[in-house]
């Protein structure tokens, strides 16, 4: 088990899930891409430098730093942008697990153009 897999087994059961599968999504579109646990939230780390946290929260799912993306998926987070660089997916709603991974592959391809 990773920090990140403690992390998530610790969240309550009815937000365990959600994360569990968000998580996935995230390695699906980073596949091998070291985890750590940092300000109590699931870390992906790419060129040695943290790119991606995920937590769960009471009410929402929510992905942060997240860059602004390509204009076809950018469209596509739009209802789901709070703020500048953050991504929140209320659990009340369908969560779109394959648009994460599509960000999660994007927010790397980004940080490879950049290092």
């Amino acid at each position: 088990m990773t920090a990140v897999d403690d992390y998530i087994a610790s969240l309550p059961d009815d937000i365990r899930e959600p994360v569990t599968l968000a998580a996935d999504a995230i390695r699906g579109g980073l596949p091998g891409a070291p985890e750590k646990v940092r300000y109590g939230m699931a870390a992906i780390i790419m060129g040695g430098r943290y790119a991606i946290h995920l937590a769960g929260w009471k009410k929402h799912l929510g992905i942060y730093p997240v860059a602004e993306l390509e204009p076809d998926l950018e469209a596509q987070v739009a209802r789901y942008r709070s703020g500048k660089d953050s991504l929140r997916f209320p659990y009340r709603d369908t969560i779109p697990y394959d648009l994460i991974e599509k960000v999660a592959f994007a927010l790397g391809r980004q940080h490879a153009e950049t290092t």
